[in-house]
Order: C-alpha cells, then sequence, then structure tokens
C-alpha cells in the first residue's frame, strides 16, 4: 500500500493575519478563509492553515497545540524557473512585508537560494537551481 502527502497545514494564534501574509505577499489564492481556517488554491499538495485551538479540540486537547512552539518547525521551499527570477521574486516578497533572513546567493549544493520569514517567524527559502 502507498501513500501520498495530500497537505500541509501550518498551525498559527493568528489564522487570518498569516493567511493575508501568504495572499498578499506570496500570491496564494484563497479558497477558505475563516477564523480558525483557510486553504489556499495551489497545484500539487493543499497549503492551509489552522488554528492551534482548533486543531487542540479536535484532538482531545492534545497538550502539544496548548504549549508554545519554540524554534523552527517547519519550512516551506519555493522554486523558480532561474536565478533571476528568485532574486526578483525575493525581493519582491520583501518590499510586500516578508522579513529578510538572507538574500538570494549561490550555495555549495548548486542552487540560487535566498531565505525569508513569515509574520510568525517561520524561515522559508525561495530558489533556482542554477544552470
Amino acid at each position: 500500500m502507498r501513500v501520498q502527502l495530500e497537505g500541509i497545514t501550518v498551525l498559527s494564534n493568528d489564522v487570518r493575519g498569516l493567511a493575508r501574509f501568504y495572499h498578499e505577499v506570496i500570491g496564494f489564492p484563497i479558497i477558505v478563509n475563516e477564523d480558525h481556517y483557510a486553504e489556499f488554491n495551489n497545484a500539487g499538495v493543499r497549503v492551509a492553515i489552522c488554528s492551534k485551538p482548533l486543531m487542540s479540540d479536535n484532538t482531545n486537547s492534545h497538550f502539544t497545540f496548548i504549549e508554545e512552539r519554540k524554534g523552527q518547525a517547519f519550512e516551506l521551499n519555493f522554486q523558480c524557473a532561474t536565478p533571476e527570477e528568485v532574486i526578483e521574486i525575493y525581493n519582491e516578497w520583501v518590499f510586500k512585508g516578508a522579513t529578510s533572513i538572507t538574500e538570494p546567493k549561490v550555495m555549495s549544493w548548486g542552487h540560487t537560494t535566498g531565505f525569508f520569514a513569515d509574520p510568525e517567524g517561520n524561515i522559508h527559502s525561495i530558489f533556482a537551481i542554477n544552470p
């Protein structure tokens, strides 16, 4: 039996604020926008944001949804067609409100990669495979 990853759900204390960031800065079209849940139109893997209190309710108040998060919990990776596109999109996202962590540069593993953070401090990458 095989399974396929269908979606990623980001947990948040501020679903509307984080959804606004992923819509206005990253450009994901919103298809569900509720106080405790947001979902985006994305080809491939479904991307959603869910409130920690709602997930706590859904999991019989599991302690991991109640305690405060510490450190990096996940990273989203956004692939571009070219290194030039990485630089252009990275600068656009930072201008729109993403927090610059590391500006795009050529990495030892053959990618041009930049790192940025969303409003909740989650650090993500944008990259292209170098020709």
